[in-house]
């Protein structure tokens, strides 16, 4: 999935002592359905945990990057959660700096 990182939140630990990093990421898309042009743009949660953090930890606020991953639920198990597996960020253009 193509999304911006909106937010993120401090590097904390699980009880296990491993490295996990909440994030708001925003997708938007031009897609089909039913043979006629959609818009879709949605917000949803992640959870990197493990390596992933680094590279999610070096995106900067508003960058774009192709992530990977897995739904699960959230903790309190009443919505749904992006785990994040992998991440391949995008240059961030000239004028965002």
């Amino acid at each position: 999935m193509s999304a911006q990182l909106l937010e993120r939140g401090a590097l904390r630990y699980t009880p296990a002592g491993v490295p996990a990093l909440d994030a708001t990421l925003q997708h938007a898309a031009s897609v089909v359905e039913d043979g006629r042009p959609r818009q879709i743009s949605f917000e949803i949660k992640a959870l990197g945990i493990g390596a992933i953090t680094q590279a999610l930890g070096a995106l900067a606020l508003g960058q774009e990057a192709e992530f990977s991953g897995f739904l699960g639920q959230t903790r309190n198990g009443r919505g749904l959660l992006f785990h994040i597996t992998h991440l391949v960020a995008h240059p961030m253009p000239a004028n965002a700096l």
